[in-house]
């Protein structure tokens, strides 16, 4: 399978002139040589040059369970869900929430108050997209350091040991992992992988990685790894940053959503068009800034719609939203496949001659249905299921 994850090869640092050759420090001994790769031997791949072996473990603690918990509600009901009441939490790992979950897909709110500071975390079960809603800072991996801000998208594969480093305290991030490869959606990319004049973005509103930081250091490197909802404290002998260079498709990058270009219509364009990320098992959408529909008869507010094959889940990040009422920053709605759903009552007609719309939002849609998590009951509007009929 053909998976253009970065649209570009890129390489930082030192890398010997062919792979899998002699590359030898200054003091004459080898450099050791990582390869990293996607679906086996077969997909995407970088080669990494490491300063010390990265094999080299110290010891292994007991691993605890992050499983997340389901509740035995199974109403078929539109739900909606306030983020922001999820309470910050100092560390990174014990403030991820997860909400909404199946076997493909988590979606996950956290609200981290400290960076990480004192261990590194990698997600062996998963590839993550973690939406900056609120907070700045910067991302760091073995292959170097991205930036971040309000609005950006960091896409990190799967098996990618990062540490998150924030600003200050006031941080909201909104996280979905995929256990099938995050790409860019297919009719965007030519056969070569390049995205294509129609697509809303292009390669240079991609951030790749920068400032390769190289630690020759050893001592006692506390991870902590994710697999199959467990996370097992490992200690490395190695600082996992000992990069002195790699080169390859497979590195983690930023995506801002204010560079999402949309695609308007003389009529109401259906969701797909909003599409930024694809997986085998779900999608994710930008809605943003635009212009509305320039028909003289247009309306455009959202028809109604049934979701028969998916699950609808939208976060709403800022703005103002024509097709809802009482709508509010952090919040996610879901409206299941199987039952309609569309504007509000009034909506629509206040919709019409309208030219523009200011909303900000995240869509994922998910092709199998999405459970609730205790933590989503938790913070869970009862009656938002009413919220179309009649005042």
């Amino acid at each position: 399978m053909f998976n253009i994850l970065t649209m570009h090869y890129h390489h930082l640092g030192s890398i010997p002139p062919k792979r899998h050759t002699q590359f030898r420090k200054p003091d004459g001994s080898l450099y050791a040589e990582e390869l990293f790769s996607t679906e086996g031997f077969s997909d995407v791949y970088s080669l990494i040059y490491h300063t010390h072996p990265p094999t080299q473990i110290v010891q292994v603690g007991d691993p605890y369970s992050v499983a997340p918990k389901l509740v035995s509600d199974k109403q078929l009901k539109h739900r909606s869900l306030k983020g922001f009441r999820i309470e910050p939490e100092d560390d990174y790992l014990r403030s991820r929430k997860p909400v909404l979950v199946n076997d493909d897909c988590r979606i996950t709110l956290a609200a981290p108050r400290k960076s990480m500071s004192d261990y590194f975390y990698k997600n062996a079960d998963a590839d993550e997209v973690i939406f900056i809603h609120e907070g700045t800072g910067t991302l760091r991996t073995m292959y170097g350091n991205l930036d971040f801000a309000y609005g950006d998208y960091l896409v990190v594969p799967r098996g990618t040991t990062y540490q998150l480093t924030f600003n200050d305290e006031n941080n909201r991030l909104f996280i979905v992992e995929s256990t099938s490869p995050i790409t860019t959606p297919k009719r965007y990319r030519n056969n070569y992988g390049q995205l294509l004049e129609h697509s809303p973005f292009c390669e240079r509103d991609i951030r790749k990685p920068m400032h390769l930081e190289t630690h020759d250091e050893q001592g006692d490197f506390l991870f902590y790894i994710k697999k199959q909802d467990q996370i097992y404290p490992y200690h490395y002998l190695n600082h996992p940053f000992d990069v002195v260079g790699w080169d390859g498709y497979l590195y983690p990058y930023a995506f801002s959503i204010h560079n999402f270009e949309p695609i308007t219509g003389r009529l109401h364009m259906p969701p797909p068009i909003h599409q930024t990320f694809e997986t085998r098992a779900f999608v994710i959408c930008s809605f943003v800034p635009r212009l509305y529909d320039y028909h003289p008869l247009a309306i455009p507010a959202p028809y109604n719609h049934s979701n028969i094959d998916s699950d609808e889940v939208l976060y709403y990040v800022d703005g103002d939203f024509m097709s809802r009422k009482s709508v509010e920053r952090g919040q996610i709605t879901l409206h299941p496949g199987g039952i309609p759903h569309g504007p509000h009552l009034g909506t629509v007609e206040k919709s019409i001659g309208k030219k523009e719309t200011l909303e900000l939002a995240v869509m994922v849609d998910t092709f199998r249905p999405l459970k609730m998590t205790e933590y989503a009951a938790g913070i869970e509007d009862g009656e938002y299921y009413r919220s179309w009929l009649p005042a």
